[in-house]
């Protein structure tokens, strides 16, 4: 559709020349020069004027290149070279997608579709034949992309009055443009459309009659077609008058204006009352129709820079209605009704082109976000960590999620709950799931639990095709020479032979500066293709998430085709592969690629480390990791929002969700917001490799730190019985004993102690269970506010949800408002030793260590590889400060074995084995 105007027909018909216009008039006694000029004026006006607004635009935003895609499927050249002058002359940039002229309505759509997804394209415009412009096609262009208006949406927000986030046809704002300059006002004039259709009668009848016009639409078959034609104080055609339509059936002074597609060809249908050359029509009218489309698209970009802005939430919160006594956590799960999950996502800001939905409930967040929001303040960062815990757990799932509860559904503050998805292994064991519990989970309760969005699946399939990677290989070199070696890793692909990226980097890796695969002398093909991996120092496992005791020792290569090679092995854990420790700690996909390459996985006969990238499998690992690095979005039983990503180990690895998700939900919640995420077990471990791992590889720095504590550990750590998961509880437990509560305090002010070393304010959770006495939780409360803590609040979230953690809520808004002295606890450069015995002295309170001569052995080759910087991750059991499960309250006097040591090199930390017994990660933990 385009625009042309034909200027007012009256004989003598004149207008004043517009005020301030630059340029020389033509006489006013020649109405189509006079309206040409006008018109020309006015393209050039609306291009100067658009090209003001972009530049104020790009001030603000230096690096914006607004885009604007042009689908064309006909042969109007001139047309496409005025689209690129005009866009050239505001700073646009066009690019154009020429299609064959009998392209399919499925081609043409396909078309948009991709542009529609491309990130890069900010405005997509047609030029089709009449006949193409199908409604499947026009409603095909998003919304947002939108520059012509001609999709369904657009034209019910210009209906509805929304003109700032809609576009209107540039041909109907051409045309109103026209009659401003032609008859000064429409209102009260009749106005009759001939052969206008489609997009632009709707979009010219409610532009006209919003200006008080009356409008009539008719075809030029229509029998009252003279009669109409004479009452008119306008018409508007949209094609070629037919010959037989003489020019005598408009009246004398009627305006008309030609918007149909063949204004480039002149043949107006008007005889010679018109006079004006076939370019004078391209230079008036197309320009104007043009310009309003350029004006359309920088107004785009003006909504595309506004969606790209933090917005404020607007969170409907779900309500509870808790019952007594509490119903089981399935029950109160399957008792909810969650929201829709691209309801939520846009609730709190996420844009629709950020999530990735799975089901009703579930949704990938993409990392692009943290692009759109870099210039986002973060919110406020809390940690969950607890006391030493009895078996049984102390509760600090439940504490975090009721926290955000409380936040926000109750004191109407941004918050996101950041949590590990939880391993299938203890899901279907003695611990259960991890939702949370009571009136504090997040929902649906089976759908977190189980499988989620398939990162652990990733993680398996990754692990497990290194572990294949790495016995293939063996096998191989094993029985292969140099030369067969070669031409397999190094093939003749149609007549060449050429080294792929990551070779390029081994051969550099190995001193060997060349890039032609025929100048390898055979002494570096050797070096080149033999990677010699002793098989007795493999340390990377199979893993699967499934509990089976049978696999913890294996023999694999009994097949015949295996040529003899077999060897012990064994599976772990899914969850406990490196590869889960560097999703929770990557902060991009190009990172993720990097330690992935780095993870070691052997040492070579001469001692020397072999790496994922040594094998050449990176790419491939990072590929099926791409989906799984995105971050999962669910929601708690009141609606707020929560993170789930990651699960690694709280021992042999650093125990928190990831980095990304973190990050992501800092940005989303606001400067004002708090996000509030889980460490793993006791503060002395989970707090403590939060402290010197994570925040070191994220860069984020901890606002406060919620302990959470229960009476009936407490009692434990004071000399009261051993709690057993599955067994009932004593006496002790069920009944009031201050005593017991009083002496077992000590582990809570240890605790203390340890988050203090770190410079951030403790606020201390007690987590009420009904068997507790009211004695009890006050003394517990007036211990920890003795012992240094910001404040101690008991909490009921368990049976009230979000209201029975308000209390805790408001005393963690007061602390977050303390300064804040974070520190890390010890400086990287210091030897490998030095820090083990840092962790040990000033967090778990030993006398020293005691390193076995296998744990010095390893330090020893780990700081001649290069590894002495990393930070320290200690396996030790988290059942007590010390190294030995039974000893509760806080030990002393004793000295730290360890005895063995390990590193996580592409996760970035090395991880001393505390104690004899080495920790199990077999699928039958």
């Amino acid at each position: 559709m385009r625009v042309s105007a034909l200027c007012r027909l009256s004989r003598g018909a004149a207008a004043a020349p517009l005020a301030g216009r630059k340029g020389t008039a033509p006489r006013r006694g020649s109405a189509s020069a006079w309206g040409r000029w006008e018109k020309q004026q006015a393209a050039g006006e609306i291009i100067q004027s658009s090209k003001k607004v972009l530049a104020s635009l790009q001030k603000g935003h230096p690096t914006f290149k607004p885009t604007l895609a042009i689908v064309q499927a006909s042969d109007e050249d001139l047309v496409q070279e005025i689209n690129q002058n005009f866009a050239k002359e505001i700073g646009l940039h066009v690019i154009h997608i020429c299609l064959p002229q009998g392209s399919s309505e499925d081609e043409i759509v396909g078309e948009i579709l991709r542009l529609n997804e491309d990130p890069t394209v900010h405005g997509v415009a047609l030029h089709l034949s009449e006949n193409a412009c199908s409604s499947k096609i026009l409603n095909a262009v998003k919304p947002e992309k939108d520059v012509d208006g001609v999709s369904d949406v657009n034209l019910g927000r210009l209906v509805r009055g929304d003109t700032y986030n809609c576009s209107v046809s540039p041909t109907a704002s051409a045309v109103m443009e026209l009659l401003e300059k032609l008859v000064k006002t429409v209102d009260g004039k009749k106005v009759l459309l001939v052969e206008i259709c489609g997009p632009l009668e709707a979009s010219l009848q409610c532009l006209l009659q919003r200006k008080g016009a009356m409008t009539m639409s008719c075809q030029w078959k229509t029998q009252q077609l003279q009669s109409k034609l004479h009452q008119a104080d306008v018409v508007v055609v949209g094609s070629t008058k037919p010959k037989e339509i003489p020019v005598s059936w408009i009246r004398p002074g009627t305006t008309i204006v030609d918007c149909y597609p063949d204004f480039l060809s002149g043949e107006h249908g008007y005889g010679q009352d018109v006079k004006y050359s076939n370019q004078s029509a391209i230079d008036a009218v197309g320009p104007l129709t043009i310009a309003m489309r350029m004006q359309n698209m920088v107004k785009t970009s003006e909504r595309w820079i506004q969606s790209q802005q933090y917005r404020e939430w607007n969170l409907h919160c779900l309500k509870l209605q808790p019952l007594s006594p509490v119903p089981s956590d399935i029950e109160i799960s399957r008792g909810q009704s969650p929201k829709a999950v691209d309801v939520l996502a846009k609730e709190i800001g996420l844009l629709a082109d950020e999530i990735e939905i799975y089901g009703q409930t579930k949704a990938k967040v993409r990392l692009s976000l943290l692009e759109r929001l870099k210039d986002q303040t973060d919110g406020k960062y809390v940690l969950v960590a607890g006391i030493t815990p009895t078996p049984l757990g102390e509760g600090k799932s439940t504490v975090t999620i009721g926290l955000v509860q409380a936040l926000t559904a109750h004191l109407n503050v941004n918050s996101f709950a950041c949590l590990r998805q939880p391993s299938q292994g203890p899901t279907f064991g003695v611990k259960g799931g991890a939702a949370g519990g009571g009136y504090a989970q997040v929902i649906p309760m089976e759908e977190f639990n189980l499988h989620l969005t398939g990162d652990i699946h990733a993680i398996t399939a990754a692990n497990n095709l290194l572990a294949a990677a790495i016995d293939a290989r063996i096998l191989h070199e094993s029985t292969q020479s140099d030369k067969a070696l070669y031409n397999r890793l190094v093939p003749v692909v149609n007549g060449v032979r050429e080294f792929s990226s990551i070779q390029l980097a081994r051969l550099k890796r190995l001193g060997i500066n060349k890039t032609d695969p025929g100048t390898l002398t055979a002494d570096e093909i050797n070096t080149f293709v033999r990677l010699d991996i002793d098989p007795s120092t493999i340390t990377w496992q199979r893993v699967l998430d499934t509990n089976d005791r049978f696999l913890r020792k294996i023999t694999i290569g009994q097949a015949n085709t295996e040529k003899g090679f077999f060897r012990q092995a064994q599976f772990d854990i899914a969850v406990a592969s490196e590869i889960m420790a560097i999703l929770a700690l990557t902060t991009s996909l190009a990172d993720m690629k990097e330690r992935l390459g780095k993870m070691v996985v052997a040492n070579d006969k001469n001692g020397q480390p072999v790496t994922a990238e040594d094998l050449g499998v990176t790419g491939a690992l990072a590929v099926l990791m791409k989906d799984a690095i995105k971050p999962t979005l669910m929601q708690t039983l009141e609606g707020t929002p929560v993170f789930v990503h990651a699960g690694p180990f709280a021992n042999i690895a650093h125990g928190n969700s990831s980095v990304l998700a973190d990050k992501i939900a800092l940005k989303l919640v606001g400067e004002e917001g708090f996000v509030v995420t889980e460490a793993g077990f006791g503060a002395d471990i989970g707090m403590e490799k939060f402290f010197n791992i994570k925040c070191r590889a994220s860069g984020l720095v901890p606002s406060v730190v919620v302990l959470v504590a229960t009476v009936r550990a407490l009692k434990m750590h004071g000399g009261g019985p051993n709690v057993t998961a599955g067994a009932p509880l004593k006496k002790e437990y069920t009944e009031e004993n201050l005593q017991l509560v009083a002496d077992g305090c000590c582990n809570l002010q240890k605790q203390i102690q340890i988050a203090q070393l770190f410079g951030v304010p403790v606020v201390v959770a007690l987590n009420v269970f009904k068997t507790d006495s009211h004695a009890e939780v006050d003394l517990v409360c007036e211990i920890a506010k003795q012992s240094g803590a910001f404040d101690a609040v008991p909490c009921n979230h368990w049976s009230a949800g979000g209201r029975g953690a308000v209390e805790l809520a408001q005393a963690v808004r007061k602390a977050a408002s303390q300064e804040n002295h974070f520190k890390y606890l010890y400086n990287l450069e210091l030897p490998i030793i030095e820090k083990i015995r840092i962790i040990a002295q000033k967090v778990y309170g030993a006398e020293d260590i005691e390193l076995s001569p296998a744990a010095q052995s390893q330090i020893s080759r780990y700081s001649k590889q290069g590894f002495g910087n990393l930070p320290i991750c200690m396996a030790k059991t988290h059942l007590s400060l010390s190294h030995q499960s039974e000893r509760k309250g806080v030990p002393t006097g004793f000295i730290l074995p360890i005895s063995d040591v390990r590193a996580s090199i592409g996760a970035g930390f090395i991880y001393p084995l505390v104690g004899t017994k080495l920790l199990s990660l077999s699928p039958a933990i």
